[in-house]
């Protein structure tokens, strides 16, 4: 495929996602970590008219000079920006324009693309802003489908109801993986982000790491057996955080004389034991894993253990902080605040989910958010 239908591919799936909302949809913003339909729309057209229009097509006249503040996510080095938690106040422009701005933006890249004397550092910038197109698809779905589930009435959105159709068939075993030293990272010649650079090896000590993901039925008998209320299965940390946030479950269930349910994209259903339990947070992934006596595998362990066997129905939590390689090197400018900046208080999370955009992940891809997050398709896979 080249890069021209790539990008075409890229921006028609994203406006798919959004075909069956109703207009009320777009706009709502119901937590400060999940951005309304309209903004993920704007946000990643704003990238390749601020990276790549505005520097390197002759003549460009921006849609609206007001978007550049309005659809700016956290880079500092192109200006200011509305708060996060606010994106949901932006009631105008209207979807309608805001459809139009990504109409306008594609006939602009798509001229440039056909220009016979693209060069390679725009031809970078283009499938970088494809890949974060993709990883705003998963951010589009997670999103719509944290603020359907506050409706009461458990809106139906698609046919596919992600996670809870999987099975986990195979009955649960470990695998040996021998202790040596491991090359990690990437070091290949097609895309990959930054953070996956630095490749280096690393030693590891002997482990074993589960075939499988933990599913529904495995962990509800951990909520059986009072694990949300005994604390020696949790860090201090998620202690603090489930007892303050009076969770008890994962996020989306619910229960109702004695039977589970869960609210997916496709509606209210009943919870499927077989699949693997997902919208786990870091602490209860941890916390699961000290309950069966085992741990979380690092990031390490899990991407040499999947160059063999090849893994990924959800993210899976691992025991790394996330940092960087050694040798990492940041890029400079607007790019550079892609992810190095972010190196701090956030664990990494390994492999791709359901809901993952097609070819968008890598045994290297790392993955990361804060420990407490709870509404991306994030589940457990043991290490001992």
């Amino acid at each position: 495929m080249n890069i021209i239908e790539h990008y075409k591919q890229t921006r028609n799936l994203t406006n798919s996602l959004c075909k069956p909302l109703e207009i009320e949809d777009y706009t709502p913003q119901s937590a400060a970590f999940a951005s309304p339909p309209k903004w993920h729309l704007a946000h990643t057209t704003w990238f390749f008219e601020e990276m790549i229009l505005k520097p390197f097509f002759k003549d460009y006249m921006v849609f609206n000079v007001e978007f550049s503040f309005l659809f700016n996510s956290y880079y500092n080095t192109l200006g200011k920006r509305i708060a996060r938690h606010e994106r949901g106040l932006i009631t105008r422009p209207s979807v309608e324009n805001i459809y139009k701005y990504r109409e306008y933006v594609d006939k602009h890249i798509e001229k440039l693309l056909g220009d016979s004397q693209i060069n390679e550092d725009v031809s970078k910038l283009i499938v970088l802003g494809i890949n974060h197109e993709q990883q705003h698809q998963e951010l589009l779905i997670t999103d719509i489908k944290y603020t359907l589930s506050r409706n009461p009435t458990y809106p139906k959105l698609y046919e596919v109801a992600y996670a809870n159709m999987l099975q986990e068939t195979e009955s649960l075993k470990f695998i040996d993986i021998k202790e040596g030293i491991y090359n990690i990272g990437y070091n290949k010649n097609e895309f990959c982000y930054d953070n996956e650079f630095g490749f280096h090896r690393v030693f590891v000590e002997n482990y074993a790491i589960a075939n499988r993901l933990i599913t529904n039925r495995e962990y509800i008998e951990f909520i059986n057996a009072n694990g949300y209320s005994t604390s020696k299965y949790w860090l201090d940390d998620g202690w603090y955080f489930i007892n303050t946030n009076n969770i008890e479950y994962p996020l989306y269930w619910e229960q109702e004389n004695e039977t589970w349910y869960v609210y997916t994209l496709a509606g209210k259903e009943l919870l499927n034991l077989d699949a693997p339990v997902t919208h786990i947070s870091f602490y209860e992934a941890n916390a699961y894993a000290s309950f069966k006596n085992k741990r979380l595998a690092t990031e390490f362990e899990w991407e040499i253990a999947n160059a063999q066997f090849n893994w990924g129905k959800t993210w899976e939590w691992t025991n790394s902080a996330y940092l960087p390689y050694p040798n990492y090197k940041q890029d400079e400018g607007a790019v550079g605040e892609y992810n190095g900046k972010f190196m701090i208080n956030l664990m990494v999370l390994r492999g791709h989910s359901v809901a993952t955009s097609p070819n968008h992940s890598r045994p290297t891809y790392r993955n990361f958010f804060s420990p407490e997050t709870r509404w991306q398709f994030s589940g457990i896979r043991l290490a001992k």
